[in-house]
């Protein structure tokens, strides 16, 4: 497996949701992209407990490596990132796969998700690296330590946790059984590595 890229000067700043994809799944590119999908605050649902991963962003929209999830509030086969209807969690939102793109794009660049509507995420047990996850407990209180093997879920955020009680589904209903495992963790990120490297299982 190719290394996670490391940056050891600690100097690099993201601007944006960043994926590297070390095994290709599937581009899934079927399906549009939920209105809200190019406005969202980041972090769109808790947004006092913000991850130290997010730092420097101020892109609206769902970023790169965040989570897709199902929008049956917004449609069939819309997708998009996580909301909350009147103070609750939707019954039906479940994780797709992460996003490849920031929604709106970057400066200079071309605009792929605001032409075309579309939100491009990958799926189908790809190995990928990524820039954004949780770094603090979302219900809980405290910092979050990664260990290698963890399992993976989808925040209320729309980001990775290995913090089942914070996974949007378990916020729908209590039970673990009814939480999707996004991937399974392989590469922790550290000093020497930007990226956290995961299995998918989506």
């Amino acid at each position: 497996m190719p290394q996670a890229q490391g940056q050891g000067s600690g100097d690099f700043r993201e601007t944006s949701g960043r994926i590297q994809l070390f095994h290709l799944g599937i581009r899934n590119s079927w399906g549009s992209l939920a209105t809200d999908g190019f406005t969202q605050q980041n972090p769109p649902v808790v947004p006092n407990k913000v991850s130290s991963t997010l730092a420097g962003i101020t892109k609206v929209g769902v970023l790169g490596s965040s989570i897709a999830f199902t929008r049956p509030d917004a449609g069939n086969g819309i997708h998009g990132g996580p909301i909350k209807i009147l103070g609750a969690y939707v019954d039906g939102q479940r994780p797709l796969g992460l996003f490849v793109n920031d929604a709106v794009g970057n400066l200079y660049e071309n605009t792929p998700g605001i032409g075309s509507r579309r939100g491009t995420f990958v799926n189908g047990m790809a190995t990928v690296g990524v820039t954004l996850w949780e770094t603090q407990q979302q219900i809980g209180v405290g910092a979050i330590a990664y260990a290698v093997g963890d399992r993976l879920y989808a925040s209320v955020n729309g980001l990775l946790t290995n913090q089942i009680v914070d996974a949007y589904e378990y916020q729908v209903v209590a039970d673990p059984n009814n939480v999707t495992i996004v991937g399974i963790l392989r590469v922790v990120p550290d000093s020497n590595n930007t990226l956290m490297v995961l299995d998918m299982r989506i």
